[in-house]
């Protein structure tokens, strides 16, 4: 019998002084069985550093073909593709030929700081791509804010982003590690 995916419900309230993006959202996320905390956490926060009106949550892990989150224009075409974790170069290679922007949000540090250098060489023809190193311990924090129905405030600030809830606060300041800052 296969699992079935866990659903939470996630107010998310966001404060992006970068973007000068001010909006609330009423999120809800299938999180496939084989999805950790951790990694449902990282899409909130790759949702709230893009957050616009027509980004949506994809079919993620279940579907190859797809990134985690996307935003598409009303013609169908794909301005951000937006993936978690190391994915292979030919992946890369494919969402840069489909998406106009592309991000990649790592989050496991000895893990992308091995995989980086591998793929560089192969990757640095791409001037629409950005990869973005989330640190895994601040990152880890985020998964002691994890319920069912969670109600979250992200600020963004100079590059920083400040996540609270009723369970805690955590800091999180993302690195740019593609294209070099």
């Amino acid at each position: 019998m296969a699992l079935k995916a866990s659903i939470f419900k996630v107010n998310l309230d966001i404060s992006d002084m970068d973007r000068h993006y001010y909006q609330s959202h009423a999120l809800t996320l299938a999180r496939h069985p084989s999805e950790t905390d951790l990694r449902m956490m990282v899409r909130i926060i790759a949702f709230a550093l893009n957050a616009h009106d027509e980004l949506a949550f994809t079919k993620g892990l279940s579907t190859q073909d797809e990134p985690d989150l996307w935003n598409k224009s009303l013609s169908d075409e794909i301005e951000l593709w937006i993936d978690l974790g190391q994915p292979e170069e030919k992946r890369i290679r494919q969402a840069c030929g489909k998406a106009k922007q592309v991000k990649i949000y790592s989050y496991q540090d000895r893990q992308a700081k091995t995989w980086l250098p591998l793929i560089e060489s192969k990757i640095a023809r791409f001037e629409h791509l950005q990869i973005t190193l989330l640190p895994a311990d601040q990152m880890e924090a985020l998964t002691a804010l994890v319920n069912k129905n969670m109600s979250l405030q992200i600020s963004v600030q100079d590059g920083e982003v400040f996540v609270s809830s009723e369970d805690g606060q955590v800091t999180v300041t993302p690195e740019r590690i593609f294209p070099a800052a």
